[in-house]
């Protein structure tokens, strides 16, 4: 199996996931503080849509490193 295949391989399941879920999210620190004994955290809670057309995008061009043959 070459690279082109696995990356293929790859793409399509990122595609997928992408399609599946929509949307990921994660939590950033934004701001710390210590003043003595006393500390503050303050963190954002982020949130990132994925595209329909990336997750399509990516499911195709999975496909055709899958079908187009590879270099021997």
């Amino acid at each position: 199996m070459n690279i082109l295949r696995v990356i293929g391989v790859l793409l399509i399941i990122a595609g997928a996931v992408g399609l599946a879920y929509g949307q990921f999210s994660y939590t950033e620190e934004t701001h710390n503080a210590d003043l003595g004994p006393i500390e503050f955290q303050v963190e954002d809670k982020e949130t990132i849509n994925v595209p329909t057309w990336a997750g399509l995008g990516a499911v195709g061009l999975g496909v055709i490193l899958l079908v187009v043959p590879g270099r021997k």
